[in-house]
């Protein structure tokens, strides 16, 4: 219907328009592109011939041409969960997740490996027998063995804090004005640090160290007769590491200094080349994680636990006798003593 009246040599069809090939030229109707017509017929907008039915009333007219389909909106793609921080105990152990939330795994006696809910989690720090993490508002939880009196796991009620440390008896924190506070069992005076501002907190068995502001270590609590843990080097470093009777430091070029009892080698042990970036100490081993990711551990290794699962590593966390870190796609890994699951670290 609408073809143009006149004679005409030859004509086609298209699925929406046809056009006629006449001694005038080519002649189109139908469809509802107009710029489409004048493209098969080598006419312009004023020669071409458009007729367009008028699907309401089934005559011709000059319909508005369909809109064009709208592209779909992208669906966003979640960004997957991770864990960031992670810390090992004795014969436990607790991440932190990209979402502020806590998992723990190993050995769960009196609820050691059973931490609160939540999702307001910046960081966590895990001993043989508890652990503590601190939430983003500057509160600090605490859970495990619970001592009858001055208990470790009974923290501050009041106060912000900015870091958390969990010992073999204590637990210790910093204020956000650098102040450390302690409790738990004071018997070789752990629970007693000394005054000043700090950055940085790190508690072993029955003592502990911090970085002060200039970056020198003060140590406290259970001094050894000779190689005292309690008897820092001299200088100025960014990290500490404290394990059952030594500790190790790290300074500012990323080189490593330990102190303290060496009877595995923990101490004299340590890499004397390469630049680190953190430091763990377990009860009787050592590991640091290199600038390129990878983890060096010395020390006692019965278990494996100075036997480093291939992969590269953002995190590093020496426990009792084994170790876990976070490698570099926010995944756990576990190596050494494989007892009551400790090993066993769950997916992120």
């Amino acid at each position: 219907s609408n073809a143009p009246s006149g004679r005409y040599l030859a004509v086609s069809a298209g699925m929406r328009h046809s056009c006629a090939l006449g001694s005038a030229g080519a002649r189109c109707w139908g469809g509802r592109d107009n710029r489409l017509l004048e493209l098969i017929a080598g006419l312009s907008p004023t020669t071409a011939t458009r007729t367009v039915a008028d699907t309401s009333s089934g005559e011709e007219g000059g319909a508005t041409p369909d809109p064009p389909t709208p592209a779909p909106t992208p669906t966003p793609t979640p960004t997957p969960t991770t864990f960031t921080a992670l810390s090992a105990g004795g014969g436990h152990s607790c991440a932190l997740r990209s979402t502020g939330t806590l998992a723990c795994w190993g050995d769960n006696a009196n609820n050691r490996a059973t931490p609160p809910t939540g999702s307001d989690f910046t960081a966590v720090a895990v001993a043989r027998q508890h652990a503590c993490a601190l939430r983003s508002s500057g509160a600090i939880a605490c859970w495990g063995f619970s001592d009858s009196t001055n208990s470790r796991t009974a923290a501050p009620t009041s106060g912000s804090f900015s870091a958390v440390a969990a010992g073999e008896t204590n637990s210790c924190a910093l204020s956000s004005a650098g102040a450390i506070s302690c409790w738990g069992q004071d018997g070789f005076n752990q629970s007693s640090p000394p005054t000043g501002t700090f950055t940085a907190i790190a508690l072993g068995s029955y003592h502990g160290c911090a970085l002060n502001s200039s970056g020198a270590i003060s140590c406290w609590g259970f001094g050894d007769s000779t190689n005292s843990r309690t008897a820092p080097p001299s200088g100025s470093f960014s990290a500490i590491a404290l394990g059952g009777s030594h500790g190790c430091a790290l300074n500012s070029a990323g080189a490593i200094t330990c102190w303290g009892q060496n009877t595995y080698n923990q101490r004299t042990d340590a890499p004397s080349s390469g630049t680190f970036t953190a430091i763990s100490a377990g009860e009787h081993h050592v590991c640091a994680l290199n600038s390129a990711g990878a983890i060096t551990c010395w020390g006692r290794n019965n278990h494996d636990q100075t036997t480093v699962t291939a992969g590269a590593y953002t995190a590093v966390s020496a426990g009792f006798d084994f170790t876990c870190g976070i490698k570099s796609d926010g995944a756990i890994a576990c190596w050494g003593n494989s007892a009551n699951n400790r090993l066993a670290a769950p997916s992120p």
